[in-house]
């Protein structure tokens, strides 16, 4: 055998000897791998489908939830409500919402009515349950407000340092909607789209003091609207008005650092009769349902609670300063 042919099946040899002691030490690892890429795809997949499942799930409500808010009275009484929608930031129409206060209201004292036989407890909870969104509607509208209101100062800081920069107002506001998060970028970003797609200047600024009912910002749009009539230092105007915001940012955070005892006092007043009667419920049922069961006692407990609400009350416009 010739000695090129001999090299040739020792170069091979001791490739295959490399790729094979290579393949036994990284034979595990590559199963691994492997294992882990099935698994992703597995996960993948199954995010896939559930993404189209729930669309299809929402849509579905969505259209019955629709249909439903056809209704004469739905959309009598949703027109009452579609301001506090807008403002609260929640995409739903006015006789959508009317339609679930009523569905849950419905349900809950069916519920309770079959559970406890007493038509009383029944009517209690659709009148509970009936209000609850409204509570959860003002909640929304409150978290979102002050969300706002602490970003106020942050994009009159943006408007002002680019309009000393050069900028044009609109190019200012485009400017906040790109480097401010929500729920203050969804505000400009929509006034912006106003005032691309043909509205005033002055009409799309009121438009955004309308759908967020703040005060501060009625305060900055008054201002720009002001300036824009008579003229003047817009970057200096709005300075002064973000470092006014501020201010009472400030104070209202030290008001509340204050008042913080006086709040979960009434917290606490307001929710010891809850837990007594939950922990009677446990100890001594027939003790505590003499209130729900007899006349007098439906009185004594219409009683206590509106006492509780009026307490709370008070204790909230105590603790609740103006600045």
């Amino acid at each position: 055998m010739a000695p090129s042919t001999i090299s040739i099946f020792i170069f091979i040899t001791v490739i295959l000897t490399i790729l094979g002691i290579h393949q036994l030490k990284t034979a595990d690892q590559q199963r691994v791998e492997h294992r882990m890429q099935w698994i992703n795809a597995k996960q993948v997949r199954q995010k896939i489908s559930s993404k189209y499942s729930n669309e299809e799930n929402k849509e579905f409500w969505r259209q019955i939830l629709a249909a439903s808010s056809h209704l004469f009275l739905a959309r009598h009484l949703g027109k009452r409500v579609d301001k506090q929608l807008t403002e609260a930031d929640i995409p739903l129409r006015g006789e959508e919402f009317v339609v679930i206060i009523a569905a849950a209201g419905l349900a809950a004292g069916a519920f309770f009515t079959v559970l406890t036989l007493n038509i009383r407890i029944g009517c209690t909870a659709c009148i509970t349950a009936s209000l609850l969104p409204f509570l959860l509607l003002r909640t929304a509208y409150a978290r979102r407000l002050n969300a706002f209101n602490s970003q106020i100062g942050d994009a009159l800081a943006v408007i002002a340092n680019s309009l000393r920069s050069g900028f044009s107002f609109l190019q200012a506001m485009d400017m906040v909607r790109k480097e401010l998060p929500n729920p203050i970028r969804k505000e400009f970003s929509r006034t912006f789209q106003e005032i691309n797609l043909g509205t005033s200047t002055e009409d799309a600024l009121q438009n955004m003091a309308n759908r967020v009912n703040s005060e501060d910002m009625e305060l900055v749009v008054t201002s720009v609207l002001i300036q824009r009539q008579v003229g003047g230092n817009l970057a200096e105007v709005l300075d002064n008005i973000g470092n006014t915001i501020r201010e009472r940012i400030r104070i209202k955070r030290e008001i509340k650092t204050i008042t913080a005892q006086g709040r979960i006092s009434g917290l606490i007043i307001g929710l010891m009769p809850v837990a007594l009667a939950l922990l009677m419920m446990v100890i001594n049922p027939d003790y505590i349902m003499i209130l729900l069961t007899t006349t007098q006692g439906h009185i004594m407990l219409f009683t206590a609670v509106f006492g509780e609400l009026l307490g709370v009350l008070l204790i909230k416009k105590i603790v609740n300063i103006q600045v």
